[in-house]
């Protein structure tokens, strides 16, 4: 990011009292689809400079277009032989929306990366009767179900496979969250 669009985005919430996000967050009930229309009702309705609706729209149409990205990229990872998978995902995903606020979540193209402020966990759809669960567990020994992660993934020290005949064991989500913690 330039200076000059690090410090419109400060001075954006300075004078505003409102973050980036939270305007981005407002801009998305507008309705508005398109850049200009955006523009124009950020300007009459919420009486922001030109400048300020111009970097509120652009951010609103950047991060609705990722996300859009990223909703594919999952959906893609969970289809055809994969799909019985996606429940478990969408527990993991929300015991991690738990953790905290600080949280990114970012799909690739084989698996989702989970963020803090550095990776710490990923999880992956590896046959259509498993997923991995990779975690960042620096200093942890092995045991249970934790087991080295090996060849699976360099970014990750350990792995856990989930089954999909079986509910997620509290002791996956209990490494998760020590992953979590430790990130």
């Amino acid at each position: 990011m330039s200076d000059a669009a690090a410090t419109m985005i400060a001075n954006l919430e300075a004078k505003t009292g409102r973050s980036l996000a939270e305007w981005v967050a407002l801009a998305r009930t507008s309705g508005a689809e398109k850049h200009g229309a955006l523009v124009k009702w950020l300007k009459a309705e919420q009486a922001l400079t030109h400048g300020y609706a111009n970097l509120v729209a652009h951010e609103t149409l950047r991060s609705a277009a990722a996300h859009a990205e990223a909703d594919d990229l999952v959906a893609a990872q969970y289809a055809g032989k994969k799909a019985a998978l996606r429940p478990h995902y969408d527990a993991l995903i929300a015991a991690v929306r738990g953790f905290g606020p600080d949280i990114e979540i970012a799909p690739k193209k084989a698996y989702v990366s989970l963020r803090r402020s550095k990776q710490f966990a990923l999880i992956q759809p590896s046959t259509a009767s498993r997923m991995d669960l990779g975690l960042v567990l620096k200093g942890e020994d092995a045991g249970g179900m934790i087991e080295p992660s090996g060849s699976f993934n360099a970014m990750c020290t350990h792995r856990i496979r989930l089954p999909v005949d079986t509910p997620i064991p509290d002791e996956a989500l209990a490494a998760l969250k020590r992953a979590y913690d430790a990130a």
